[in-house]
């Protein structure tokens, strides 16, 4: 949904919680000790448009299309120019698509093909956009 996110399932609960309260962060979380923390959530839900649901509701979150991240490392996206895009999309992909965005920190490239739709197809459905 675009929102500046920290995965790491190397962290303890402690490095966890330290992170959150250094950056201002909310913990979502299935793990029920570490919901105890202040501002975290215990993601009870079993099935993924409830747990979308529960947190957009909870924290007040949409998706935003001047928001984007990388999926990869939650690196900033930034414009890339077409041409510069098709040595690094697949044909079809270039064809198809006028812009792209590359993230500012892996590289990745990224367009708003079949993937992009259906995400925004399910947050759409879920009143989430």
């Amino acid at each position: 949904m675009g929102y500046d996110t920290v995965y790491d399932k190397n962290m303890d609960d402690v490095a966890i919680a330290q992170l959150a309260r250094a950056e201002n962060r909310f913990i979502l979380t299935r793990d029920r000790e570490l919901a105890k923390e202040a501002g975290a959530l215990l993601i009870e839900e079993e099935n993924l448009d409830s747990q979308l649901k529960a947190v957009s509701t909870r924290y007040g979150l949409k998706k935003n299309d001047n928001m984007i991240r990388c999926s990869v490392c939650n690196g900033e996206l930034v414009d890339l120019p077409k041409e510069q895009a098709k040595a690094l999309v697949p044909e079809g992909a270039f064809n198809n698509n006028d812009q792209f965005w590359k993230c500012s920190k892996c590289a990745k490239v990224y367009w708003k093909g079949t993937h992009w739709h259906g995400i925004t197809e399910r947050l759409q459905k879920l009143n989430l956009t």
